[in-house]
């Protein structure tokens, strides 16, 4: 294998255990979530003293005061709070967990490696619907809203990583992730884009997602396949293929597997109805094209 293992001074590794276990404590318990998200990403970046003189009614500037302010998530908003079928209940809480994940990889601390996995993994705990053990969550990973995601054991999810959970994602055991991929599980309308599909979407165990690749709303990317660099999944991947493309289609079955395979000329099929998520939207609803646009065709 090409990787070894790494361990920090004894000092170091003392204080950063410490840390994540209090923010795990903390969140584990009956606390207001905001609090907790505001006090640790007021520690975290230094701006304790600020904050203190601001709360003691000290002047600061317009732009200071925003800044102190953005740390209570309470006081912030993110694309997904207008999505109009979002469960506001569940939402509620992963908004402000999302939030402090968010701006801690804003932070420098970020890029210490050995601790942010450790604090990203503690709050793919609390903001996930389920987290597998030993998993790894690099820098600039984002969610829709992270409570409809869950994630198998020791699976691997590398930079710049977007989880669309509009729908449901399921990914599974020992899953690699590479950076730049994108996994969806909603769609659009092709004529109205304000109505939205929203999907189960599906990536099984052992599954590579190479580099910029994509996997569209309602497929499933079968155990132990690979999709190779900037792939698009338009459809269900079978177990041990390799597909690549765009659209990404079946060009080889891994060695070994032959036996135990779906034959090539067997792939390629579309089960993402089959996947979908239905959805009622509150009776009190006011809805508006955002767009404002004239959907009739021309006669």
């Amino acid at each position: 294998m090409t990787k070894r293992h790494v361990s920090l001074p004894e000092g170091a590794e003392a204080g950063m255990r410490e840390f994540i276990d209090e923010v795990d404590r903390r969140l584990a318990s009956d606390e207001d979530t905001c609090s907790v998200v505001e006090d640790v990403l007021i520690d975290l970046s230094g701006d304790r003293k600020a904050y203190e003189r601001w709360q003691d009614g000290e002047p600061v500037s317009p732009a200071e005061r925003v800044r102190l302010q953005s740390y209570d998530p309470c006081n912030t908003t993110l694309e997904s709070e207008y999505y109009a079928e979002k469960n506001e209940t569940k939402f509620r809480r992963s908004k402000h967990l999302q939030w402090l994940w968010r701006q801690f990889d804003s932070l420098p601390i970020a890029d210490n490696v050995e601790f942010a996995l450790r604090f990203r993994r503690m709050l793919a705990d609390h903001l996930f619907e389920e987290c597998g053990d030993d998993c790894r969550f690099f820098k600039g990973i984002t969610f829709t809203y992270g409570h409809n995601i869950t994630v198998g054991d020791n699976t691997v999810i590398h930079d710049g990583v977007h989880l669309d959970d509009r729908g449901k994602l399921t990914i599974g055991d020992r899953v690699s992730i590479s950076d730049g991929v994108h996994v969806y599980s909603h769609d659009h309308d092709v004529v109205d884009q304000t109505e939205v599909r929203n999907y189960h979407t599906i990536v099984e165990d052992d599954v590579r997602l190479t580099y910029d690749s994509m996997v569209r709303a309602g497929n499933r990317v079968g155990e132990n396949a690979i999709v190779g660099a900037r792939g698009v999944v338009q459809h269900d991947i079978p177990a041990h293929h390799i597909a690549v493309g765009m659209p990404a289609k079946s060009v080889k079955i891994k060695p070994g597997w032959e036996d135990v395979a779906t034959p090539i000329e067997e792939a390629g099929v579309n089960r993402q109805a089959k996947r979908r998520i239905e959805y009622d939207l509150p009776a009190d609803l006011e809805v508006f094209d955002e767009f404002q646009r004239d959907l009739q065709p021309p006669r």
